[in-house]
């Protein structure tokens, strides 16, 4: 597998001061543009990798311009389709073998879009590539092994727990204000939300299922 990590910014809400920060951080990283967040590679003069979308949603000159003076590859699709335009991105990641993935511009005022782009999360878990949201309050990730959580390094004071696509069975959440031991998380559950690290570790270990987790703070990204 390339370990190389891959950020792909799509078309939410992109807070430009936290984009370009994990940019900087990740120097290295293989940059696909989605549709509408190709205008921030384009605002910031910051060279895409990889350009993906319908297009329906950016302006139309932006997209010409990539197109004539540029060799950047673009994979361009028909706006009546079968999958969200950043799912297609997060499967071209994984099915090119890439370790990380970060997606910026994945969340928003569309929770419809919000919603699906939580869920897409579950295709790079399922094949065992780490993958995570970022916006300025919130770090999500789909897990289906044990987590630990280190207090020095978590992205907010708060994290939450939700089970995607059924029960999750066994759940074990140790070193946190709210522990649980043996329990069955189910959908419409809100037992799990906005729990505290106790201490310097919270560990959260379940026998089956898959857990959205979100890691919050309420302080903005600064």
């Amino acid at each position: 597998m390339n370990r190389q990590h891959v950020v792909i910014i799509s078309g939410g809400t992109v807070e430009e001061k936290l984009a370009l920060d994990i940019l900087k951080k990740q120097s290295s990283a293989f940059l696909i543009a989605v549709d509408r967040g190709l205008e921030f590679f384009y605002k910031h003069k910051i060279k895409p990798d990889y350009i993906v979308g319908d297009f329906d949603s950016i302006a139309p000159e932006i997209i010409a311009w990539y197109k004539e003076w540029t060799e950047i590859p673009i994979r361009e699709f028909n706006p009546v389709k079968d999958a969200s335009d950043t799912e297609i991105a997060v499967r071209y990641a994984v099915e090119s073998g890439y370790g990380n993935i970060t997606i910026l511009g994945g969340t928003g005022t569309r929770l419809d879009h919000v919603m699906a782009n939580i869920q897409v999360l579950s295709i790079p878990a399922r094949a065992g590539i780490p993958a995570e949201i970022i916006d300025g309050h919130n770090r999500i990730r789909v897990v289906e092994r044990e987590v630990r959580l280190k207090k020095s390094e978590t992205y907010g004071e708060y994290f939450s727990l939700f089970p995607l696509g059924g029960e999750v069975r066994h759940l074990y959440i140790r070193g946190a204000k709210y522990p649980l031991t043996d329990h069955t998380l189910v959908p419409y559950d809100s037992l799990c939300v906005s729990n505290q690290i106790d201490g310097e570790e919270a560990v959260i270990a379940f026998g089956e299922g898959m857990v959205i987790l979100m890691e919050t703070r309420e302080e903005m990204y600064q």
